[in-house]
């Protein structure tokens, strides 16, 4: 995510979702103000208490099968997914990112369940700790303000009737007439 997005118009106080957060244990100082952020951006939603659970996990790698079970149960309306992945002196952090990334993209595309990246992946401790809340946000409030704003649009695309004719196809054009 490069910048910050907008944050979504609308309230979520309905009481009604249920999000998750899963938290990689690995750099786990800096996965706590990670998770902290996720936390404060689901509060200024206004979601119900107890709407919000968090689960931990060894690592970064280890997220995206956490995420899949978490989906798998239909009790969520969307799962951040947060962790810290610094370079080291060996191609491991290029593995593990890549992993994590495509991991948590396969299970919001197969369950349908938004899951967002919150993953840290810099090149220093230092850098980390800028993207934990430092000077250049928290990616953990921005994964948990994402995944708000799409369990919003899935929620709304289930609430609409369906399309008939020509727009039900995807055309979407007028007939000439």
């Amino acid at each position: 995510m490069a910048g910050r997005a907008p944050k979504p118009k609308g309230g979520r106080g309905d009481g009604v979702a249920r999000f998750a957060i899963v938290a990689a244990r690995y750099n786990e100082r800096i996965t706590q103000r990670l998770v902290q952020g996720a936390l404060d951006a689901f509060r200024d939603a206004r979601l119900a208490a107890g709407a919000v659970e968090i689960h931990w996990v060894p690592g970064s790698f280890e997220l995206p099968q956490a995420a899949a079970h978490l989906a798998a149960t239909g009790r969520y309306a969307g799962i951040v997914c947060v962790g810290v992945v610094i370079r080291g002196q060996t191609p491991h952090f290029e593995h593990v990112a890549r992993e994590a990334a495509a991991g948590i993209r396969h299970v919001a595309l197969t369950t349908g369940v938004p899951a967002t990246f919150g993953v840290v992946t810099a090149l220093s401790e230092e850098q980390a700790w800028d993207r934990a809340g430092g000077g250049v946000g928290n990616r953990g409030e921005e994964a948990a303000e994402a995944v708000l704003e799409m369990a919003d649009f899935i929620r709304g695309l289930r609430a609409r009737p369906p399309a008939r004719g020509r727009e039900a196809r995807g055309h979407g054009q007028a007939k000439k007439g």
